[in-house]
């Protein structure tokens, strides 16, 4: 476990390496893409001539002999959930793994959502959703949450995203914005990603390195599951085993957003060559011209 003072280190510097993310995300483009249309419950008050019959609270006109309605008032506040995976497969990086990605873009979003004053709780998962914070607002509340980020130490190598999301919408009640931050290299996820969908708004940010398309030709070796930890031998100076390995991770992420495209859930794609500021204020502009 990783000392306290260490760990305060490590969130300030997560802090100010992500303060221009939050700035250039910021001009009101996080607003206009999250916000609005979610209504919540304010009060009861006594029946007026003209109110909706459906808004009449049965229960408290029972109490009171007399008929009551609840009010409600549009929810000018979000909760924001950013979910990342910490299975092994995202240890992998050649400029900075795709964890250290992972959680530069957590950290973005969760200041975001304080500047905006968002509720923000998190999830991290490898082959069951090993830690939830429940959203809350405040900074004194955030920094406590990218501290268990930065100190979590997986239980598990492996991935499965479809038990960790069904395990999440069991705890998330409250209509949210849920951020899952994955390489999204598992199984099929459609289904508890369906339900999600049903009451959340979904955004994907899927994590990858360029070094994953292609291998190095440096003759054989042994290549190994960072996950499973079994091992092939394989020639990498081999061009049929070079096209074969680049055609398979394509069309496994062309597979994935196809299906994620049929959900009509945002996906976006992230990797180092390019900031996250950048892709995230492309996606807002798709968003408003309708091409996303």
């Amino acid at each position: 476990m990783t000392k306290l003072s260490e760990l305060l280190k490590q969130v300030k510097n997560l802090e100010i390496k992500t303060k221009n993310l939050v700035e250039g995300m910021e001009s009101g483009a996080y607003r206009s893409r999250f916000r609005g249309g979610g209504i919540e419950f304010s009060e009861v008050r006594e029946y007026a001539a003209g109110d909706d019959a459906r808004r009449v609270d049965w229960n408290v006109s029972a109490r009171y002999n007399d008929l009551y309605v609840k009010e409600f008032v549009e929810e000018k506040e979000l909760n924001v959930y950013v979910i990342i995976d910490m299975s092994a497969s995202n240890d992998f990086g050649f400029v900075k793994s795709k964890k250290e990605l992972s959680f530069e873009v957590a950290a973005s979003l969760m200041f975001s959502a304080l500047k905006n004053n968002d509720r923000v709780g998190m999830g991290l998962f490898t082959n069951t959703l090993e830690k939830f914070i429940p959203a809350k607002k405040g900074r004194k509340h955030l920094m406590n949450v990218l501290q268990q980020l930065l100190n979590h130490n997986s239980e598990d190598l492996q991935t499965d995203i479809f038990r960790s999301l069904l395990e999440l919408q069991q705890k998330i009640k409250r209509k949210s914005v849920i951020f899952i931050i994955s390489d999204f290299i598992s199984d099929s996820f459609v289904k508890p990603l369906k339900l999600l969908k049903l009451k959340h708004q979904i955004v994907l940010v899927n994590i990858s390195d360029i070094r994953e398309m292609e291998i190095p030709e440096i003759g054989n070796v042994y290549l190994e599951d960072a996950e499973s930890g079994e091992q092939i031998l394989v020639n990498t100076s081999d061009k049929k085993f070079q096209e074969q390995y680049s055609n398979l991770i394509k069309k496994t992420r062309e597979n994935n957003e196809y299906e994620i495209k049929k959900l009509g859930i945002d996906l976006l794609n992230l990797s180092n060559e390019e900031s996250f500021e950048v892709t995230f204020r492309r996606y807002i502009q798709n968003k408003k011209r309708g091409k996303f």
